[in-house]
């Protein structure tokens, strides 16, 4: 399945969606507060937030938050994934987050970075993460 850009409507659906999601964060620790907006193959939005802990390991990125909630409730093909923060510069998946949605690809995935000025920065999962990880009948391979 190849993506190409989304159209200005949908990537405007997920920028309000992932300005949403970041405006739940829970970041009593860092304060840093990050929205992700997943679009799955069927036009379905999924949002997510980061969620910290006070034992660290246990916090949660929102990009993850919206791939956990999406591929629970059956959804495993997408089409677009914005992040905005609340940073005056784009700000990236974390390397976690990169390999974890490049489980799902594919490498031509539409990601939006969204900064606090609005100013989107469109790349793709490939450009993210450009010689994931991933198992093929026990062997690794390059995307």
């Amino acid at each position: 399945m190849t993506n190409s850009p989304l159209p200005q409507d949908i990537q405007d659906k997920l920028f309000k969606s992932a300005t949403a999601a970041k405006d739940t964060a829970y970041v009593p620790y860092s304060k840093f507060r990050v929205g992700a907006a997943l679009l799955t193959e069927d036009g379905t939005i999924f949002k997510g937030c980061n969620v910290e802990n006070a034992s660290y390991g246990g916090a949660i990125c929102a990009e993850r938050t919206a791939y956990v909630k999406a591929v629970s409730e059956g959804h495993t093909k997408f089409k677009g994934l914005t992040v905005t923060t609340d940073q005056d510069d784009h700000v990236s998946p974390c390397g976690i987050c990169r390999q974890f949605i490049s489980e799902f690809g594919p490498a031509s995935l539409p990601v939006y970075l969204v900064n606090a000025k609005g100013e989107t920065l469109a790349l793709t999962l490939g450009d993210l993460l450009p010689y994931s990880f991933a198992l093929e009948q026990g062997q690794k391979y390059l995307m």
